[in-house]
């Protein structure tokens, strides 16, 4: 699944440059992850970056609009960074 930025951030601003899909931008008042290029950092770190650099607890958590297995996010990684290889 990809994650969701709730409306308890703080805008802290660690979560967008730790995101290695950029995925994660400003919206409007709080920031965003852009489903289409989150993988919960699958192909990079063993847990999400945006939810281990939040001071905030529960703040950023598994979209449920947008169920996808582990399998379904390593094919993102790899469409994503691996495009140009293929």
């Amino acid at each position: 699944m990809a994650l969701l930025i709730t409306k308890r951030c703080i805008n802290f601003d660690m979560c967008e440059p730790e995101c290695p899909n950029q995925a994660i931008s400003m919206g409007d008042g709080i920031y965003q992850i852009d489903t289409g290029r989150c993988t919960e950092c699958i192909g990079h770190y063993d847990k999400p970056t945006c939810q281990q650099v939040c001071p905030i607890d529960n703040t950023i958590l598994v979209d449920p609009q947008y169920p996808e297995s582990n399998e379904q996010l390593w094919d993102k990684f790899v469409v994503l960074h691996h495009a140009d290889r293929l």
